[in-house]
């Protein structure tokens, strides 16, 4: 993706995060989910973060919202430390800081129509009922849903429109930034496509900025203007998408791009043997610096 024009004050910082959550045995220390994590989005920009299950990436997403413990650190968004908001400043604060979940069927109240969940959010934050239902119909246009969809449960709905309906939802409020916890990963891949290019689109229609979590390399070269790798609660690797997810430094996202699978079978043969090939260097490594100490 080409370079976006961005304030010198970024929207979202990172600063030294920390997060701990208390152990359930009896004295035991807290477990560390995030250690030292500093990152930065500007306006109209997409950090992609990427890394496998368990790598604290979902942890991070949360914390920004909100939804995970801050043991240290600082949430700076738009020039205010919002680590420990209260519940009224986060009911403020979501006017701004939308989130997008993995499972578009979970997110979604199975019992409502689809006019009412995305006019939910827009009633909580006191919009009239006409103002409400002409900006329900103006955001199903918007992710490409038929006007008629406003009286369809979610049910109804295959896999990826269900996600548009919580991009619409998501959208409803004009948000700045979106967290985007795996949004495509439960989708097949033709349907990945078509719905990371709807996000693409509503970025140069609105300017929104993204914190796009995922475990797929792929996924955040197509997406991100930026990527940040994580490992073990760290990041470990940040820089420009190109770079990061084509010619990786760090022995972790090396790996990670050897596992992508890819369409060809002798480059995924090739690619397979490099991994394996590489793991065997990084343990031979790791059993000298073993022997040296």
């Amino acid at each position: 993706m080409s370079t976006v024009s961005r304030q010198d004050a970024p929207l979202l910082s990172v600063e030294d995060l920390v997060v701990e959550y208390p152990s359930k045995k009896f004295r035991a220390k807290p477990f560390r989910a995030l250690t030292d994590i500093n990152i930065t989005i500007g306006q109209g920009e997409t950090l992609g973060l990427v890394g496998e299950s368990g790598s604290g990436k979902t942890t991070l997403g949360r914390a920004v919202l909100g939804l995970a413990p801050v043991t240290r650190g600082k949430v700076i968004f738009e020039g205010n430390d919002i680590s420990n908001a209260s519940r009224r400043e986060r009911r403020t604060l979501s006017r701004d800081l939308q989130v997008v979940f993995q499972d578009p069927y979970t997110s979604l109240n199975p019992a409502l129509e689809i006019g009412d969940i995305l006019a939910e959010p827009l009633g909580v934050q006191g919009l009239q009922k006409d103002a409400a239902r002409k900006r329900v119909k103006e955001l199903l246009d918007q992710v490409g849903l038929p006007s008629d969809a406003i009286h369809r449960l979610p049910r109804e709905f295959s896999g990826g429109q269900r996600q548009r309906v919580a991009i619409a939802r998501a959208l409803a409020l004009s948000p700045k930034l979106i967290v985007c916890d795996e949004p495509v990963s439960a989708l097949d891949l033709s349907t990945q496509a078509r719905v990371l290019d709807l996000f693409l689109q509503i970025q140069r229609d609105t300017g929104v900025s993204y914190l796009f979590v995922s475990h797929d390399l792929d996924v955040v070269r197509h997406i991100s203007h930026r990527v940040a790798v994580m490992f073990r609660g760290e990041i470990v690797e940040q820089g420009p998408a190109g770079t990061v997810t084509r010619d990786p430094e760090h022995p972790y996202t090396q790996r990670l791009l050897l596992a992508s699978p890819v369409p060809d079978p002798d480059r995924q043969e090739q690619r397979r043997a490099d991994r394996h090939r590489l793991l065997e260097q990084q343990r031979q490594q790791t059993e000298q610096a073993g022997a040296a100490a």
